[in-house]
């Protein structure tokens, strides 16, 4: 598991390359915006984080391993690169890792509130959303 959370925690450019190394050859990725199978797919999921935010990284807050299978939560850190380039964004969330019978990643799911956490704080699209927020809460 320390392996794992260390790739996360420590990922760069250069280290999406390798992802292989820790997902199967035909694993499966699914969060709020992708659902994808395969190492070249996952590949492209996660460099395509470095395209859209400045100074992307995963903090590992807690694990939960039982046998084949462990459940990290983690803080995802971040800029926005168009809206407020100098404020650091955090969302929230976790991953459930299953892992094949070769150690390596089969399935990759993240759980996190795509509405709370990243909508929330667009500038446009963030005031609709608190405001529907509060209209569903009264």
């Amino acid at each position: 598991m320390a392996r794992i959370v260390e790739f996360f925690e420590l990922l760069t450019p250069a280290d999406v390359a390798r992802i292989g190394e820790l997902y199967a050859d035909d694993a499966r990725f699914k969060d709020p915006f992708n659902e994808v199978r395969g190492i070249a797919a996952i590949e492209h999921v996660f460099a395509h984080i470095y395209v859209a935010l400045n100074e992307p990284r995963f903090a590992v807050r807690d694990i939960v391993a039982e046998g084949d299978q462990c459940f990290l939560t983690w803080d995802f850190l971040f800029r926005f690169k168009r809206f407020s380039p100098t404020q650091e964004q955090c969302v929230r969330g976790g991953s459930h890792l299953v892992f094949g019978d070769d150690g390596r990643i089969a399935l990759h799911r993240d759980y996190w509130d795509a509405a709370e956490e990243l909508y929330e704080k667009l500038p446009a699209v963030g005031t609709l959303m608190r405001w529907l927020k509060r209209r569903a809460n009264s």
